[in-house]
């Protein structure tokens, strides 16, 4: 007997519904997305779905130029009680181009008689107070283990940074701080090899010394601090 797990479903086309299913892991993902359309009404073939801890995205499981149609869902990090956030339209508000009466998002959160309003008053769905502390919890999680990452991530230590569509580069930690115009914390990174975009400069302000093409401020996420020294380049005595 296949073991389920219980997620939470959220879609684009409405927030004012979100769906509780049990799942099999075992199930592949194009099994998945025809499970997730009948629940929202979103077409399988269109979908995007997305997976998040509470608030905290996690991966991406189907996209549109991925769809992973072979894989299972537990090849993915899948736990009991995650949600599964499913982008795209919903063929069921398909009119055929009819014209719609529409509520704007202040004006259907007035209602007394919304299906939203039901579920605040009865703290039932995203509002029950279970949700609201699992989702206060994942915040402070995430808060922890970034102000945790933070103190780690030095200057001087070995690391790798993990972009998209760049395969992982290796380099020593040059800058831990914010940028002239830009919100939120930076990390400058001195890479092993010139695999960079500039030479530790932005907008003509300069934060760290490197060669050019050397250099790259990247987010957080993207730094892993690593104890791996410095490849060694067996060319150098070599002219």
């Amino acid at each position: 007997m296949a073991d389920f797990i219980h997620l939470h479903i959220s879609n684009s086309a409405s927030d004012a519904v979100s769906y509780d299913r049990k799942i099999d892991p075992n199930i592949t993902i194009a099994e998945l997305a025809t499970i997730i359309e009948f629940a929202t009404g979103i077409n399988a073939y269109g979908m995007e779905v997305e997976l998040y801890n509470g608030e905290q995205f996690i991966k991406k499981i189907i996209d549109r130029g991925n769809r992973n149609e072979h894989k299972t869902l537990r090849d993915f990090p899948v736990l009991d009680g995650m949600r599964l956030h499913v982008i795209g339209r919903c063929t069921w508000l398909d009119d055929g181009g009819t014209e719609k009466f529409e509520l704007s998002s202040e004006e259907y959160d007035s209602r007394k008689d919304s299906l939203r309003n039901y579920l605040r008053q009865n703290k039932l769905g995203r509002y029950s107070d279970e949700r609201a502390a699992q989702k206060m919890a994942a915040r402070a999680h995430a808060r922890e283990q970034q102000e945790k990452k933070l103190r780690d991530v030095t200057v001087g230590k070995r690391c790798t940074v993990l972009t998209k569509c760049a395969p992982t580069r290796f380099g020593e930690i040059a800058y831990q701080g914010k940028l002239a115009g830009k919100p939120g914390i930076y990390i400058g990174v001195k890479f092993d090899e010139p695999v960079g975009v500039n030479d530790g400069t932005f907008e003509g302000m300069r934060y760290f010394d490197c060669a050019p093409k050397y250099g790259s401020f990247v987010t957080l996420d993207a730094v892993e601090v690593v104890d791996i020294p410095p490849e060694k380049n067996i060319f150098e005595d070599e002219l």
